[in-house]
């Protein structure tokens, strides 16, 4: 049986737009005649999708399916990681919950993992004509070169060549590009084909000398300069884009009728999900770590989902944002509650049988509702696809009454 051809994406760190790329080029090969698929062997996210049979995968390769015009399916994604503290996350395998893990036991079992990723693979490649691979963060992370799932290693199980992208627009490309290429193995080295620099901003003249001195620097050509692309509205796989302000959430305008606040957990899920909400020209929304962030007006107050729900909720009452949302409340404000931000809103949460937390666990909720949220393991999580048809007229007019509530 002739199996697939590859292409590996990989980057000299995390948030250099590799998941962007790996989604162009699946369009571009799609509209080309190929049958491809996209393909990350492990990926560590909070931000998921779930596949027509109710597993779980990333985000994004879940939307570069969507690019390349095919079902996404956990083979695509075989192994989810999703951080749980900072040293423990649930593992997801072939889109099911296995356990959760901290750091070391993961690694330990980093052989029966590596199984299952070969299997993905291979099923992948028995489907289409091209499997686009994506890598996570930097492949020299040496302290971790020995338990690499995602980068070089899976890069010789599929004998992918491999196309180096770095970020231009954070400044230090040529120390990113030729550092990483010296920190590679011989071999590993021999399968980097070419370099990509990323989200290029500028006059491209001043920049063709420096494509000349990285290909004279590193032996290999610059197969494409890409510009920075605003507005792509593209799912982001991680909370970087948090961090750097680079989120579509935080692309905000000045002035809005409405005002929305969405509470920023520690162990935030999901949080691309509300990106249609902040595309809407009459909102303003508000993405809130700390206290004084917070608007003076708050026309509603979200909730969303978390991984940890114990640990947010505990951050609520320390960060002073618990008293806050229920002072808001009680002025009349909307309060929206997500998964676990719905529980949150209840009087108290217990885990008798130490599910997310040790045994015994109690914390008092922000008692908005008459609920009680009681953590057990006697079901599997459910998770299905879903689709929500929303009248446009009473969308238009729902807004129209916000706005002339101001």
């Amino acid at each position: 049986m002739n199996l697939a051809k590859t292409l590996m994406i990989q980057g000299t760190a995390s948030s250099v737009g590799k998941s962007t790329l790996v989604t162009g080029l699946c369009r571009i090969f799609a509209q080309e005649g190929y049958r491809v698929a996209p393909f990350k062997a492990q990926n560590m996210s909070l931000n998921a999708a779930v596949t027509k049979d109710g597993g779980e995968i990333g985000r994004a390769q879940a939307t570069q399916a969507e690019a390349a015009g095919v079902e996404p399916t956990v083979a695509m994604n075989p192994i989810l990681l999703k951080p749980e503290s900072d040293s423990r996350s649930q593992v997801i395998v072939m889109g099911r919950p296995l356990a959760a893990m901290a750091a070391q036991e993961y690694y330990q079992r980093r052989t029966g993992f590596l199984e299952i990723v070969q299997q993905a693979l291979n099923t992948l490649r028995q489907q289409y004509d091209l499997i686009i691979l994506e890598g996570a963060g930097s492949p020299v992370e040496l302290n971790l070169a020995h338990y690499d799932l995602v980068n070089m290693r899976v890069a010789q199980l599929a004998d992918a060549p491999v196309l180096l992208v770095g970020d231009i627009d954070q400044g230090g490309i040529f120390a990113s590009m030729l550092g990483t290429l010296l920190l590679l193995q011989p071999e590993e080295r021999m399968r980097v084909k070419g370099l990509i620099v990323n989200k290029f901003r500028g006059e491209y003249s001043l920049w063709q000398p420096g494509e000349c001195l990285l290909t004279t620097r590193s032996g290999l050509p610059v197969v494409g300069t890409v510009p920075f692309l605003q507005d792509l509205r593209i799912a982001e796989e991680d909370s970087v884009p948090l961090e750097d302000g680079s989120a579509t959430l935080l692309q905000q305008r000045a002035v809005a009728p409405l005002e929305v606040v969405i509470l920023r957990f520690p162990y935030l899920s999901n949080y691309d999900e509300f990106d249609a909400l902040a595309a809407e020209p009459l909102i303003r929304v508000h993405m809130i770590g700390r206290q004084e962030d917070f608007p003076e007006r708050c026309d509603l107050i979200i909730l969303p989902g978390s991984k940890n729900t114990f640990s947010d909720l505990s951050w609520l009452w320390r960060q002073g944002h618990a008293q806050r949302i229920r002072r808001f409340a009680r002025q009349g404000s909307a309060i929206l509650g997500i998964c676990g931000g719905y529980q949150m809103l209840g009087e108290r949460l217990s885990d008798p049988g130490g599910v997310e937390t040790e045994a015994g666990t109690v914390e008092v909720g922000l008692g908005l509702l008459p609920i009680e949220t009681i953590f057990g393991a006697l079901h599997d999580k459910v998770t299905k696809q879903c689709q929500v048809q929303i009248n446009p007229h009473v969308r238009r007019g729902m807004l129209a009454h916000q706005v002339e509530r101001h």
